[in-house]
């Protein structure tokens, strides 16, 4: 009836892609949305986290399930851990006690100008080396499935889903210190964004390693929450 796989293989990674939708249309609407906008991301990981090993449950998936599911889980990883994060960068920029006054006026400096198009140009040079990362690694895998069953064992560059731990925890900066992050946020950007493209080999972690990752993850909500909700008073 309709175009596309709806099975429970399926729901986790769609969940993800909702939740990283919802995350970018509070991050650029309000005030002090870059804040809410982390818990969307950090979502968005925890159901990245399981996707795959729900979807492997299904032992008679036909092979254009599975070419979908990995098309669907790039795409959905794209907006969840490229776009959403380039938002809340966006969002930190219009409150940032650094970077004062944002939409700019006609009467801005030359310093905030030039300071807001170099900002901007590391959150669209971001979302591109996600983009590249996330094609490689969709020809990579129908590639390495061509010659080799199961699952992968390293990983080539950093996955883009370790911003869903990464800009969380450089948020929680923020309530520690008394300094803006803003800039600090932007750095961490440039490095993943470098990351992404790199060819180090990772491995891929293990259940252990991932349910480690989640509670870190789980952890950082928390925190976050408590010093949001502190913030708020």
């Amino acid at each position: 009836m309709f175009l596309g796989y709806y099975d429970y293989t399926c729901f986790l990674t769609y969940l993800s892609l909702l939740s990283a939708g919802l995350g970018i249309f509070v991050t650029l609407h309000g005030a002090g949305h870059p804040y809410l906008g982390i818990f969307f991301l950090m979502f968005s990981g925890l159901c990245d986290a399981f996707d795959g090993k729900v979807a492997r449950t299904k032992k008679d998936r036909s092979e254009a399930e599975v070419k979908f599911g990995i098309q669907i889980d790039s795409l959905s990883d794209l907006v969840a851990f490229g776009v959403l994060p380039a938002c809340i960068g966006d969002a930190l920029v219009r409150v940032s006690e650094f970077i004062p006054d944002v939409p700019r006026s006609p009467d801005a400096t030359k310093f905030e100008n030039s300071l807001c198009v170099l900002l901007f140009t590391i959150m669209l040079l971001y979302i591109l080396s996600a983009m590249i990362r996330l094609a490689y690694f969709n020809v990579d895998e129908e590639e390495r499935q061509k010659k080799e069953e199961g699952t992968r064992l390293f990983y080539s560059g950093v996955p883009v889903t370790s911003a869903s731990l990464v800009f969380p925890t450089v948020m929680l900066f923020q309530y520690i210190v008394p300094v803006d992050i803003t800039m600090v946020y932007f750095a961490f950007m440039i490095v993943l964004g470098f990351a992404f493209l790199s060819k180090i080999q990772i491995k891929k972690p293990t259940f252990k390693g991932l349910m480690i990752m989640v509670g870190i993850g789980v952890v950082e909500v928390v925190l976050l929450f408590i010093a949001w909700n502190m913030n708020q008073r």
